[in-house]
């Protein structure tokens, strides 16, 4: 069953078209994800998904919700939650002022939080080593836990992730990629934008690939990783 389904959408930077009508689905309880270079229309797809940018023609649903009715902060009490590019903490704060922001949207009773903050910690240890270390001072490895950490906190039921192994050190890739399929695995729906398509097919069960704006190629993760143009082009 689709979780995330996106019908012929457009997206315009004043007069430049990014995105050029494409149209695809996630099934729920999958990790799904999108490559290309850069400039072509990865981020921008992820930020239509979040409700960032507008759409021009189209549409995307997600669970039973119509993206256009809603604001990006809107989104998130809903259930779909969006862990930026560049990670976009909030520097000045520490890192369990972070949490407790990602928590901002929700209604629960503090024992609730408690639970969820614990599952946090627990997957992202070095955090709690670092719970009153002011956040603009952690590793970028760090920085990029404390977002899907901070992203955890609102309870998503879609979680989209655009490159979240940017700039990290092959042991943290590794760790954060970890992160994700244990994410998964508690029933969150991934979308996976990332320049390491090496890393994405492995984790991911299906994938499409994004060329100036438009899908030029998509299918099983696995078919994706052995297909001679991908491989040429993106796995080395």
């Amino acid at each position: 069953m689709a979780h995330i389904e996106v019908d012929g959408i457009h997206v315009y930077y004043g007069n430049i078209r990014a995105l050029q009508g494409i149209s695809f689905k996630v099934d729920k309880g999958a990790i799904v994800t999108l490559i290309g270079a850069n400039g072509a229309g990865k981020t921008t797809t992820l930020n239509a998904l979040s409700g960032i940018l507008a759409l021009r023609e189209g549409s995307i649903q997600i669970g039973d919700l119509n993206i256009a009715e809603y604001m990006p902060h809107q989104l998130i009490p809903k259930g779909v939650v969006h862990v930026p590019e560049g990670r976009r903490i909030f520097a000045r704060l520490s890192v369990d002022e972070n949490l407790a922001m990602g928590a901002f949207s929700r209604s629960d009773d503090k024992s609730e939080l408690a639970k969820d903050r614990e599952y946090v910690l627990e997957m992202f240890p070095r955090l709690r080593e670092r719970l009153t270390q002011t956040a603009g001072t952690l590793s970028g490895g760090e920085q990029q836990m404390l977002a899907i950490g901070r992203a955890l906190m609102s309870k998503p039921d879609v979680l989209l992730l655009d490159e979240p192994s940017m700039g990290l050190a092959p042991v943290l890739v590794e760790q954060v990629f970890e992160s994700i399929i244990d994410i998964n695995k508690a029933g969150v729906t991934c979308m996976l934008v990332e320049q390491n398509a090496y890393m994405a097919l492995q984790i991911a069960s299906y994938g499409y690939v994004l060329e100036g704006g438009r899908i030029a190629l998509e299918g099983e993760a696995g078919v994706l990783a052995k297909n001679e143009e991908i491989k040429k082009a993106y796995l080395g």
